[in-house]
C-alpha cells in the first residue's frame, strides 16, 4: 500500500476516534469569567460587544450535549485526518499534527458557538508542538525545522497581537494565541505552508461577508463581529495539505 495511502487511512481512524470524544471534552472544560466591566470612557472589543448582543454564551455542559455533535466532531476530524495523512506520509510531524487534529475540531465548535478559544486547550496544544520540535532535533540533530518553526511562532503571533492591538472586528486574543500554536505547526512544514495557512484563513473569512454584504447591499455585515478561529483552523488544514 502507498505509504500516503495508508498515512490517510491511519489519519481517517485515528482523528475520526479522537473526534467522537469531543463532546465529552467540551463538557470538562472550566467556565469562563464573565467579561469585566470596562472602565469608564474605555470601550468594548468587537468579541465583547457581539457576546453581550448575543446574551449568556452557551455553557460548556450544555454545549457538549449538543444533538448530532458527537457525528460532526466525528466526520470532520476523520475527513481532516485522512486529508492531512495523505499530504504528509510517514512523515515525523504525521503523529502531532493527528494529535492536533480532535483538538481543532474542539477549539472551532466551541469557538464557533462561544466566541472564546480556552487557553486552558491552547497553551499545552503549544508547549507539546514546541516540546515535540525539540524532541526531534534532539534524536534527529537536525535543528532546521525547529527553529523554523520557533521563528514562524513569533513572527506569526506578532502580526496577530498587532491585529487584535487594533480591534480588528473579529479578533481576539485567543486568536493570537491559536495564531502561535499554528503558526509553529505550519512553520515546521515549511514558510510557504505558514504563507498559505494564513492567507486563506483571512480568504476565506473575508469573501463570505463580502458576497452576503453586496447581495443584501447592506455594508453593516462587514462591520459585525464573526468567530476567526474556525477559519485559521481551515486554513491551517489547508496550509499542511500544500506541504
Amino acid at each position: 500500500m502507498n505509504e500516503h495511502l495508508a498515512a490517510a487511512l491511519v489519519g481517517l481512524l485515528a482523528c475520526g476516534a479522537g473526534g467522537a470524544l469531543t463532546p465529552y471534552l467540551i463538557r470538562l472544560l472550566p467556565e469562563p469569567p464573565p467579561d469585566p466591566e470596562p472602565e469608564e470612557g474605555a470601550e468594548l472589543t468587537a468579541a465583547q460587544k457581539a457576546r453581550r448582543e448575543e446574551g449568556p454564551k452557551d455553557l460548556y455542559a450544555d454545549l457538549g450535549r449538543r444533538p448530532r455533535l458527537t457525528l460532526v466532531a466525528a466526520a470532520s476530524s476523520a475527513v481532516a485526518g485522512a486529508g492531512a495523512g495523505a499530504a504528509l506520509g510517514w512523515s515525523w510531524l504525521l503523529p502531532l499534527v493527528l494529535a492536533l487534529v480532535p483538538i481543532g475540531a474542539l477549539l472551532a465548535i466551541v469557538d464557533h458557538r462561544t466566541r472564546l478559544l480556552p487557553s486552558i486547550v491552547v497553551l499545552p496544544a503549544t508547549l507539546v508542538a514546541l516540546a515535540y520540535g525539540g524532541a526531534h532535533w534532539a534524536i534527529e540533530g537536525d535543528r532546521e525545522d525547529f527553529v523554523r518553526g520557533v521563528l514562524c511562532l513569533l513572527v506569526v503571533r506578532t502580526i496577530f497581537w498587532v491585529l487584535w492591538f487594533v480591534r480588528q472586528a473579529g479578533m481576539g486574543f485567543g486568536d493570537v494565541r491559536l495564531s502561535a500554536l499554528l503558526g509553529c505547526v505550519l512553520g515546521y512544514l515549511g514558510v510557504s505552508s505558514v504563507l498559505v495557512g494564513l492567507y486563506a484563513a483571512f480568504l476565506l473569512f473575508a469573501v463570505p461577508g463580502v458576497v452576503v454584504a453586496i447581495v443584501k447591499r447592506d455594508r453593516s455585515i462587514l462591520k459585525r463581529a464573526y468567530p476567526f478561529g474556525p477559519f485559521l483552523l481551515v486554513g491551517a488544514w489547508l496550509g499542511v495539505l500544500v506541504a
